[in-house]
């Protein structure tokens, strides 16, 4: 076998190594009440570690909370995640996040996604397309959780406001860029 051939080889081996545990959790859906249970609890959490996100949800229409993200690459890349739609509180749809990449990446990590979507133009695209991509459509900031910056109701000006939280892995790449999110209709 040449370098080259073992080189390839040994990151196929690499990839499925590393993207294994993610098979069952892309096909195993969870239930309508189990998606909307976990997404309230996160959200919660996320106002508790993160005071600033309080703000974003009393100003919000609505607000997609995706609890689990599993993502894991060796230069090829993928990530999914369920998530519920709450509107006043309450679960108003549910939604697949996903996205592939390709490039320099290795590593595995859990993480969750909380968009705060502003106002009823972000709601109405999102439902209109039946989900959102990332790069078009509304506009979304990404909001770090470690970030100094102070937002107030005169200051969101964004159609999206989306705050990664509860990060686990060895992953450094928590952006929307190249995903999609998708409507799912959960048992």
């Amino acid at each position: 076998m040449s370098f080259s051939s073992r080189t390839l080889a040994a990151a196929l081996v690499a990839v499925a190594t590393v993207s294994a545990p993610m098979i069952p959790m892309a096909h195993a859906r969870e239930s309508a009440a189990k998606i909307t249970w976990r997404g309230k609890q996160a959200l919660q959490q996320l106002e508790a570690t993160e005071p600033r996100s309080r703000l974003y949800a009393h100003h919000a229409r609505a607000i997609l909370v995706f609890p689990a993200i599993f993502k894991a690459g060796f230069v090829f890349g993928g990530e999914s995640g369920d998530g519920v739609l709450l509107i006043d509180g309450h679960a108003a749809g549910f939604y697949n996040l996903s996205g592939g990449t390709f490039g320099f990446q290795v590593g595995a990590e859990k993480f969750g996604y909380v968009l705060f979507l502003m106002n009823d133009e972000a709601l109405r695209n999102l439902r209109r397309s039946n989900g959102l991509a990332a790069g078009t459509g509304p506009s979304i900031a990404i909001i770090n959780t470690g970030a100094a910056a102070e937002a107030n109701s005169t200051t969101l000006t964004k159609d999206i406001y989306a705050f990664p939280f509860s990060e686990k892995g060895l992953m450094a790449d928590l952006t929307l860029q190249g995903t999609k999110i998708s409507e799912i209709h959960p048992r």
